[in-house]
């Protein structure tokens, strides 16, 4: 193959900006929907209190908040394809990374889904870019080292904690009553 036919053959590839423009305002639905259906679908009869399926699916102990996390992931593979500022997929890729990581904790971490709302800020962070574009600076790639920091200690903690209640649960049933 020619230099000029591997020239060819990548144009074909590059999307003129008209087409990256009109795939990026496609994801506005998908980011849209997913946002009403896994965080503000219901209301809490006499109040203005949203939630969805996040929270819900999150009761199923330990394929619920995977399942949420990976049909939250499935739309970002979508905005990656389409061509977002990786800085914009680092933040949504927090977003669903924390409500993950607090998500597994039983309880306390379905009420957090139901505060937190990970696709609805990840829906406002893609509106707010489609407004008013701009390129990342160096305060938005610290402030998510920062909080992938944080959220690499607070797993290891949860790691930690977990194993110490197995070991503790695994000595108290090896005792003789």
């Amino acid at each position: 193959m020619k230099f000029s036919e591997k020239v060819e053959e990548l144009e074909f590839e590059v999307l003129p900006p008209e087409d990256e423009q009109r795939k990026r305002s496609e994801l506005e639905p998908l980011f849209r929907w997913l946002a009403l259906v896994m965080d503000n679908l219901l209301r809490v009869p006499g109040t203005n209190l949203r939630f969805g399926l996040d929270p819900l699916i999150g009761l199923l102990p330990g394929l619920g908040d995977t399942g949420s996390a990976l049909i939250s992931a499935m739309a970002l593979v979508a905005a990656a394809r389409c061509g977002l500022p990786k800085i914009l997929l680092a933040r949504m890729s927090l977003n669903i990374l924390i409500n993950e990581a607090i998500g597994i904790i039983p309880i306390l971490g379905d009420a957090f889904s139901f505060w937190f709302k990970s696709n609805a800020r990840n829906y406002q962070l893609l509106r707010r870019y489609t407004i008013a574009p701009r390129r990342s600076t160096r305060s938005d790639w610290i402030f998510v080292a920062v909080v992938l920091v944080a959220l690499a200690a607070i797993l290891l903690v949860s790691l930690a904690v977990s194993v110490w209640l197995l070991y503790a649960i695994a000595r108290l049933l090896g005792q003789p009553g």
